[in-house]
């Protein structure tokens, strides 16, 4: 039975904008979630209901919750059994009234016009482009930046470049329209169930990029934090996720060439491939390196390049003066706050090889668009 704390707000809202529900799954978040709501009530862009949806938690953070909404009408707490991110967002989503829906996680932040950027870009289009999305920096524990997303884009019809590149990157990035989050059937609460939660946001963005068109805001304007409690940091958890996550979209669209498929399944086992090893799983990295050695050997060579690289700096001392440069780059950090300026795009480092491969993911998308438009016209 949900709890519902506080009132119904929509009269406070600015009627000449079209309303945001702010969706804020929360699970012993009280470490950050006041840091996280601040970001969101400091958005330039004012009409927003801010729904804080509290997971089970055995900690402070409804109370940490309801004591900041005293201050702010458009913050409203549900509180639910502990049932997992994806159910959370789905209750949140359900109990949402704006014409579109963001979601930020409850240890993230966001730059103070993020909501303004992405609602001017989306309201500009046509209902065929279902989101929004935009780029982060990782920041630690203390909203100090430890380095910048990757920098690259794609707009329009992904589906096949998103299987490879994983665009949107995290959660808190994305905008989406209401009606379009629930022709989708909302998150898939599965994975949580299947004990193998974590890359829920990929299979949400993956149905939505198969069925619409999405835009991007091509400046970092969320904070994502990695720390040791974060789901992200559950390495083992999230390599497996990945690979089931992957597995599905792919049944679901057998239309997919060849091409695309491969490169998908090779793209998402480097994924595991990384998170496992970050698990320290010597069987389950080996499996992986063995499927990626049939698809892409050169991957395996540079692996045992580095490897050796490695052994020859620590035998000539380097790395100590590696250490050193990375100790002086933390004093170094800037924090991510409101003073923060939206930076700008850089060019992203492509190899030669992955070049060519967006490309031709390019033109399968291309295909995937016509054949997607020529049906939504006859609907």
């Amino acid at each position: 039975m949900l709890l519902y704390t506080g009132e119904n707000r929509g009269d406070t809202f600015c009627s000449s904008q079209p309303l945001v529900s702010v969706v804020i799954p929360a699970f012993n978040a009280s470490a950050y979630i006041e840091r996280t709501l601040r970001s969101a009530m400091r958005q330039t862009y004012a009409a927003l209901e801010i729904i804080v949806v509290n997971d089970g938690s055995t900690d402070d953070t409804p109370k940490v919750v309801e004591k900041i909404a005293m201050s702010d009408s458009r913050i409203r707490l549900l509180s639910t059994p502990n049932s997992g991110v994806a159910a959370a967002r789905n209750t949140g989503i359900e109990a949402s009234s704006g014409r579109f829906v963001a979601f930020l996680d409850a240890d993230d932040l966001w730059h103070p016009t993020k909501i303004e950027k992405q609602v001017n870009a989306l309201t500009r289009l046509s209902f065929h482009w279902a989101a929004v999305y935009t780029l982060h920096y990782i920041i630690n524990e203390d909203d100090e930046i430890i380095c910048p997303s990757s920098s690259d884009v794609a707009r329009g019809y992904i589906y096949a470049r998103h299987l490879n590149v994983k665009y949107i990157g995290n959660g808190s990035a994305l905008l989406v329209r209401r009606n379009a989050a629930l022709s989708i059937g909302g998150f898939d609460r599965s994975y949580a169930a299947a004990g193998i939660g974590g890359c829920e946001d990929l299979d949400f963005e993956l149905k939505l990029a198969s069925r619409y068109f999405i835009e991007v805001v091509p400046e970092r304007l969320v904070g994502y934090r990695k720390h040791p409690g974060s789901m992200s940091s559950d390495h083992l958890r999230m390599g497996k996720s990945a690979l089931e996550v992957v597995r599905r979209s792919l049944a679901a669209n057998p239309h997919l060439p060849r091409y695309a498929i491969g490169s998908a399944i090779d793209a998402t086992q480097k994924y595991a491939f990384w998170e496992f090893q970050q698990a320290r799983r010597t069987y389950l990295s080996l499996v992986m390196l063995r499927s990626i050695l049939r698809s892409d050997p050169c991957f395996v060579v540079g692996l045992v390049l580095q490897k050796g690289l490695r052994r020859i700096q620590r035998c000539l001392g380097l790395g100590t003066s590696i250490a050193n440069r990375e100790d002086q780059s933390r004093m170094m950090r800037s924090k991510f706050d409101d003073q923060l300026a939206p930076s700008c795009l850089e060019c992203p480092k492509e190899t030669l090889r992955l070049r060519r491969r967006l490309m031709r993911l390019a033109a399968v998308d291309a295909k995937l668009k016509s054949t997607f438009l020529m049906r939504t016209n006859v609907q």
